[in-house]
């Protein structure tokens, strides 16, 4: 092979990944706007900015391309969140599992893709199974390996990884990214947060009231810090009583 066909073939590798990510986002927006029954290859097609010739190309149906977008979706779950750091103290690890996997669920089109799979699992079972498979199941399955490891290095006592892995994980979800799901609550918002904390709550006292875990409110209230330019409680309260009088 020589070097400009070695080039050539590396550029159109690079292309077809390109538009292949171009119509996932164009059909994953689609979906989330109109759902997945209302959502035609041609309106998929336009809103990807491809002709429905180049569409079909790529995906050779809507429940392909579904499937694809699952198995993008799961995989950047993985990824992201579930690569652990053996190294790092155990605390830490699954302090930032916890607090990413919260972030990835309750991001704005989170719960929309997920009702979207569950509304179609009945009829279309092979999409359920493989969105269970690549994403919770393999989630659990990471965890369950890093707290076995762990026991292995007498870090821990020996329990069943398996159930602590799936109870922890339904531990960080179960007050912040379930009530959205079912519409019984909004996804943490930060001035909830901080309106809590100016009543005179603790970080701990305002997930309490919130019903959202610790753990989210801190991470909230990085995010607050960081847009106000403080970086202690004190100095945040300050900051927002000020910012009331001015507005009085």
């Amino acid at each position: 092979m020589t070097t400009d066909t070695a080039k050539t073939l590396a550029r159109d590798g690079r292309s077809d990944r390109a538009k292949r990510g171009q119509i996932i986002e164009g059909a994953r927006r689609m979906f989330l706007a109109q759902g997945f029954d209302a959502a035609s290859m041609g309106a998929i097609a336009r809103e990807a900015g491809v002709s429905k010739g180049t569409l079909y190309v790529y995906f050779k149906s809507k429940e392909e391309l579904f499937e694809a977008i699952v198995e993008d979706e799961c995989r950047a779950q993985a990824e992201q969140i579930f690569t652990l750091d053996r190294k790092a103290p155990i605390s830490s690890e699954l302090q930032r599992v916890g607090e990413e996997l919260t972030r990835f669920l309750c991001r704005p089109d989170g719960v929309p893709s997920l009702r979207t799979i569950i509304a179609i699992a009945d009829r279309m079972p092979e999409v359920g199974a493989q969105f269970y498979a690549s994403g919770p199941a393999r989630g659990i399955a990471s965890l369950q390996r890093y707290l076995e490891d762990k026991i292995a290095a007498g870090v821990l006592e020996p329990h069943d990884s398996e159930v602590a892995a799936a109870q922890f994980i339904d531990a960080c979800v179960s007050t912040t990214f379930k009530p959205m799901l079912f519409n019984a609550a909004g996804p943490p918002a930060e001035a909830r947060i901080v309106l809590r904390l100016v009543a005179g709550d603790s970080l701990r006292c305002a997930a309490t009231a919130l019903g959202i875990t610790y753990e989210t409110v801190r991470t909230h209230l990085k995010a607050v810090f960081q847009k106000t330019g403080t970086c202690r409680q004190a100095e945040l309260v300050i900051v927002v009583i000020r910012a009331m009088d001015e507005v009085r």
